[in-house]
């Protein structure tokens, strides 16, 4: 059978749900739709949300800071079991990842850290380095140990908000932030790995020429009028699914949040 499969970073789920782009989600054919920053503990969330129909709905909120990050997926079918976060407690609190199990696949869902804010020297220059880097780097290869150790089992699908560009074609400005965190050489170079281990970007599978193909644009610099944007959010599937892998795409009309939505269609047994 063929599954249709939807993530999106929605940058405030109580804020997106309240717009008319929320028809994206109570319009869905989809069979799974995996969200990101929900920003909210399921008790602030209206019941349409954490119980909507034809729906399982699952969430990872934040513990640490309230209206921050967490992650969400609903799920026509309901899933063996569901997991909360890596199992190691310095990856943990932050509402970062979920975790479904099928019968013959996984899928986790993922918002990953970003390098947070520049360090700067005593007289105000940048360092070149990013307070919250070390903690994205640990987070990653953590989450890799975590996939691997699933994978073992049977096939993986991820998804979510990486906060990474991975190649000079996936981001609008390759050259003017080459220094910025989302596209150092150290982030890339996960990706690399991730690639080299068998994980495969189901996007470039399908569209490996595609150009101005992006995911998130700054709310700041009114960037999404003018494209310039960076393909930050993803798909990825282990190389067991390669040949199942029919198509992948990204939403770019659907609006609401400053990233957009990004599909998978996967021919899988379940």
């Amino acid at each position: 059978m063929a599954l249709k499969l939807l993530s999106w970073n929605v940058n405030g789920l109580r804020a997106v749900s309240a717009k008319p782009d929320w028809r994206w989600f109570t319009e869905s054919d989809a069979d799974c739709i995996a969200l990101q920053e929900t920003k909210a503990l399921p008790s602030q969330l209206a019941d349409s949300l954490t119980k909507p129909a034809g729906w399982h709905a699952y969430f990872c909120s934040s513990t640490v800071k309230k209206g921050y990050s967490g992650v969400a997926v609903f799920s026509r079918q309901e899933p063996i079991k569901v997991t909360q976060e890596l199992p190691w407690p310095e990856q943990q609190g932050e509402g970062r990842l979920l975790h479904l199990e099928f019968a013959h696949w996984h899928l986790m869902n993922g918002y990953f850290p970003n390098g947070g804010a520049a360090i700067v020297d005593e007289k105000g220059h940048p360092t070149g380095q990013f307070n919250r880097l070390p903690y994205k780097m640990a987070f990653f290869e953590a989450f890799l140990r975590y996939a691997e150790e699933a994978r073992k089992s049977k096939p993986v699908v991820v998804c979510g908000d990486f906060n990474i560009a991975h190649k000079p074609c996936d981001l609008a400005r390759p050259k003017e932030n080459e220094k910025n965190t989302g596209f150092l050489p150290e982030e890339r170079a996960f990706l690399d790995r991730m690639l080299a281990q068998g994980y495969l970007d189901t996007f470039r599978l399908r569209h490996p020429e595609a150009k101005d193909a992006y995911s998130w644009w700054s709310y700041k610099t009114r960037a999404r009028a003018k494209n310039i944007g960076w393909r930050i959010d993803y798909f990825f599937v282990s190389s067991e699914l390669a040949d199942a892998v029919e198509d992948a795409w990204i939403e770019d009309q659907v609006m609401g949040s400053d990233h957009c939505p990004v599909g998978l269609r996967l021919k899988i047994s379940d």
